[in-house]
């Protein structure tokens, strides 16, 4: 997997920065670093003054696994223009069916989670997500969840760096978000960045010339065309975005 900061992809990306491009990113992981408290992850000042920059500049959303609302919080004040939520559910598709099978679900990972000291439920409404990080035993518990999601029936699980998301069977991921989130604001191409397992969803779209896809972080088995080396090279990489663009200007006005 190559860097997409190296000298020859940089080429690549200046051909979507001077595209019709919707900039779409995850959240924690990408915009911020991975904290122990998921309720206190936030993104650095260097990085908040650069997001605020490239809004000027690009048609920009946040796709997360967050409840909306609280990836809403995390991003207030930067300018983009749209969250995606819960893995690619919210706000277009949460409905009483999704939030009812979550409600069916909790009771029983609830007392899974209560048996491993450490073990946490968090209820998203429209999806759960059960965090292991704090627990001792993290083999066993992480086996314990899904021992336990496997007789929830019409669930799938997306994993995680020390959390199982259980998620509706069925139910729209961050891909096919991304992709109605492009044709809505009638964007020709799309660069996604992200960190994680659910971020794959997009990777695996299969997009030559239409969607640019980075990983934070390399990973052997990624469908990520391209990679940045960890989360702190991200303001490196908006700072590409943003001075290429600036750089991209007059030729994009010569050409329209």
């Amino acid at each position: 997997m190559k860097s997409i900061l190296s000298s020859a992809a940089r080429e690549i990306l200046r051909e979507f920065v001077c595209s019709n491009v919707l900039v779409a990113l995850d959240y924690d992981g990408t915009l911020a670093p991975i904290v122990a408290d998921p309720a206190l992850a936030r993104m650095r000042d260097s990085t908040r003054e650069l997001m605020w920059e490239l809004t000027r500049l690009y048609p920009v959303i946040v796709i997360s696994g967050r409840a909306q609302a609280d990836a809403l919080k995390k991003v207030r004040g930067v300018g983009v223009l749209e969250v995606v939520g819960n893995h690619g559910l919210e706000p277009r598709h949460r409905t009483s069916r999704f939030a009812a099978e979550v409600q069916r679900w909790l009771p029983a990972l609830e007392w899974c989670a209560s048996t491993f000291k450490g073990v946490t439920v968090e209820d998203k409404i429209f999806s759960v997500a059960v965090h292991y990080r704090h627990c001792r035993e993290k083999k066993k518990a992480r086996a314990a969840i899904l021992a336990v999601t496997e007789k929830l029936g019409n669930v799938r699980i997306i994993g995680g760096k020390q959390v199982l998301n259980v998620l509706p069977k069925g139910a729209p991921h961050k891909g096919l978000a991304l992709e109605r989130e492009r044709q809505r604001l009638r964007c020709d191409t799309a660069i996604y960045v992200g960190d994680d397992e659910t971020d794959e969803d997009v990777f695996a779209l299969d997009q030559p010339g239409r969607l640019l896809t980075i990983r934070v972080g390399r990973k052997r088995h990624s469908a990520a065309s391209y990679c940045i080396p960890n989360q702190r090279a991200m303001d490196q990489l908006l700072r590409a975005l943003v001075d290429d663009r600036r750089e991209a200007a007059p030729q994009r006005r010569a050409t329209r």
